[in-house]
């Protein structure tokens, strides 16, 4: 029988491994914050216990010594002989943050341990050791005082049933000392014959020696999972390497024969004194691609549209077999149950994509106390919409702009305590994210009650920037627009947390490549918000279908502001051949489609056009189109992957008649039309 290809596991075990560190994290942080919640305690254990064992069965070795040392940590506070304090949370915060390196690494098939992990490992021993001061040493009934341990170790039949496995152990084993596998033999109750052998069951038992100066409380760690799976016994070794049976430490007896335990018995095949080295380390594969757990709801719904749609085939099947002209209202009633069936279809088939910001917002705890610390500030976060939904692809893009902007809002919104206690304000600042649905959008707020944007200081560095002319009026707008210029920043001195001028344009990049906006709102001494507004998806776009010339072109529904006719006498003409139009107490530039895309047989008389208003990054302009078809969905199909990118188009769909429109990327179209203003 051929063995078992592990690394088909792989990337479950990384994944899982990442949801475990989450908890580890979160049950931290909340013991920091001064829980007194045991459970919290369990919580933490259960979850290196498993990232331990996982790492040892698919052969990450470093990964599960790692984890063993952080865990042997984690038992004294278990067991009470540790009490939870700021220094031991700080260590364990500093372990999670270096597995997820070794895992990461772990999944690309990289060398995992580093100096810095070797390092933080060794910090642990010295913890575990008792070297730390005000360490209390573990009971002296724990600590192996001989050269090592005999093992005798005797699975249950349902043993591999139960997910677990001996060659993990010995894995496990091999990292407190020397392992050495003495011999093996069958319990009592094993089949008479190969063809009796049921390969689900483990009817095998072992006896072991592990010389080092592993403690017993190290060896009850690793079979901690095993209870009532296996038959335990556990002897301190003699310096000579004998068992010293006055000194027996047994959970529960061992089952089998003990004439049988001197000496293997006929047909035993000898066991290896060393566990192979093929066994020892699994060849590590790095994780391709990236899944996504579903609710079953999601599946049920799916399955249930499914059969609905097979009924509507089939019934629009059978007409077409034998159609008559009396039969066109029921074909009528069936295209339309069709269109019903398929849009239907289509929400549930994205729901399958949609999760909760809650995986997005959880990191902000962990960032938040950290930055507390490093800044000396106090802050309060508060979270809310966790539960709302978006899509998986627009979820992993917007973790980055997120962070930024929460960093931004700790470090440059919210003030020192005293100088918030000066002003009259809480020693604590607050610190708000809060996600909604708003239409077939999805807004992102991150406000906080600090100081506002510094009006006089953007303003100065602006004109030091060359961004403004002095004497310029600048609206609120503007002024809160200017921090999103490339390399603008007001800080004094450059540190790892701003100043550098990289960031702010980055995170309006970011959003804009999603189809989204971001914007800022600041009353000085009261805060500021910022607001992100996001599709929900990237694969569908609602859009207004226009007409240039021969061509169609998919303006975003999300960018428009409003549509318009327009007089002759309502346009006016400024220096270098540019166009303005007077809308809403502000004149807005006028970019004609058909010369930005080279469109041919366009209409050129602006009276016989419309003009669609759109926004992008706060500005707004006016589109000039032929004519407007209506809206519609579309489903985006990347230009990149089948031609080239083009600048002012993010992608095409396919329309309802067969022919292909682009979508248009109006922070592009933006774009080029101030690139051919200042040419």
């Amino acid at each position: 029988m051929s063995a078992v290809d592990l690394t088909q596991f792989h990337k479950t075990f990384f994944e899982e491994s990442q949801e475990g560190l989450d908890a580890m994290e979160s049950a931290l942080l909340a013991l920091d914050s001064g829980s007194t919640d045991t459970e919290l305690v369990h919580t933490i254990f259960r979850s290196a216990h498993s990232i331990k064992g996982g790492a040892a069965t698919f052969g990450f070795v470093d990964v599960a010594a790692f984890t063993h040392v952080a865990e042997s940590l984690l038992e004294e506070v278990r067991s009470g002989r540790r009490p939870v304090e700021p220094p031991l949370v700080d260590v364990l915060l500093r372990s999670v943050d270096c597995l997820r390196v070794m895992l990461r690494r772990s999944s690309a098939g990289q060398p995992v341990a580093d100096a810095e992990s070797e390092e933080l490992r060794a910090e642990l021993a010295s913890l575990v050791s008792g070297q730390d001061e005000g360490v209390q040493p573990p009971p002296a009934e724990s600590v192996s005082t001989s050269a090592g341990w005999r093992i005798d170790f005797a699975a249950l039949p349902h043993l591999l049933q139960t997910g677990n496995d001996p060659l993990r152990l010995f894995r496990e084993l091999q990292q407190l000392g020397q392992l050495d596998v003495i011999r093996a033999f069958i319990v009592d109750g094993a089949p008479a014959t190969l063809a009796e052998v049921d390969p689900t069951l483990c009817y095998l038992g072992w006896e072991l020696h592990l010389q080092g100066a592993a403690s017993r409380s190290d060896l009850d760690a690793v079979f901690d999972w095993l209870d009532g799976d296996c038959v335990l016994e556990i002897h301190p070794l003699s310096t000579g390497g004998s068992a010293e049976t006055e000194n027996v430490s047994s959970s529960s007896p061992v089952a089998t024969d003990p004439s049988r335990r001197d000496a293997s018995p006929p047909g035993i095949v000898k066991v290896a004194t060393d566990i192979p080295a093929a066994v020892r380390e699994t060849p590590i594969a790095p994780a391709e691609g990236s899944s996504i757990r579903v609710d079953i709801d999601k599946i049920d719904a799916l399955i249930n549209m499914m059969g609905e749609l097979v009924i509507t085939q089939s019934m629009l099947s059978e007409i077409g077999e034998n159609f008559q002209q009396s039969q066109l209202e029921v074909l009528r009633e069936g295209l339309v149950q069709l269109e019903r069936n398929t849009r239907e279809l289509q929400e549930s088939v994205m729901r399958i994509r949609m999760l909760p910001i809650a995986s997005i917002f959880n990191r902000f705890p962990r960032l938040v106390r950290d930055l507390e610390r490093k800044l000396g500030k106090q802050v309060k976060l508060e979270l809310q919409g966790e539960h709302t939904e978006l899509d998986k692809t627009v979820l992993e893009k917007i973790g980055d702009p997120l962070v930024h902007l929460v960093r931004n809002a700790i470090d440059h919104g919210l003030e020192s305590p005293s100088r918030r206690k000066a002003v009259g304000k809480s020693e604590t600042g607050t610190l708000k994210l809060n996600a909604y649905h708003e239409g077939s959008n999805i807004v992102v707020q991150i406000s906080d009650d600090g100081a506002g944007l510094n009006r006089d200081a953007i303003t100065a560095k602006a004109l030091q920037n060359g961004l403004i002319s002095s004497g310029q009026e600048l609206s609120d707008a503007e002024v809160a627009d200017l921090i999103f210029q490339p390399g603008f920043s007001t800080a004094a001195q450059a540190t790892d947390l701003s100043g550098r001028g990289v960031g702010m344009d980055v995170v309006r990049r970011n959003v804009r490549d999603l189809g989204g906006s971001v914007s800022v709102r600041s009353v000085s001494g009261k805060g500021s918000t910022f607001t992100i507004a996001l599709p929900l998806t990237l694969a569908i776009v609602d859009g207004l279908v226009t007409a240039v010339g021969g061509e169609r072109y998919i303006v975003p529904l999300i960018s428009i502001v409003e549509s318009l006719r327009l007089k002759a006498s309502d346009v006016r003409k400024v220096a270098g051949g540019g166009e303005v139009f007077h809308f809403r107490d502000a004149y807005l530039p006028i970019m004609r489609l058909h010369r930005s895309f080279a469109c041919h047989e366009a209409v050129m008389d602006i009276e016989r056009g419309i003009v669609v208003v759109v926004e992008e990054d706060g500005r707004r302009v006016g589109l000039l189109v032929d004519d407007l078809l209506g809206q519609q969905q579309a489903v985006v199909k990347s230009l990149e992957a089948h031609y080239r990118r083009v600048q002012g188009i993010s992608g095409a769909t396919i329309l309802s008649d067969g022919s292909v429109a682009l979508i248009v990327d109006v922070g592009g179209v933006v774009h080029m039309g101030r690139q051919s203003k200042a040419a």
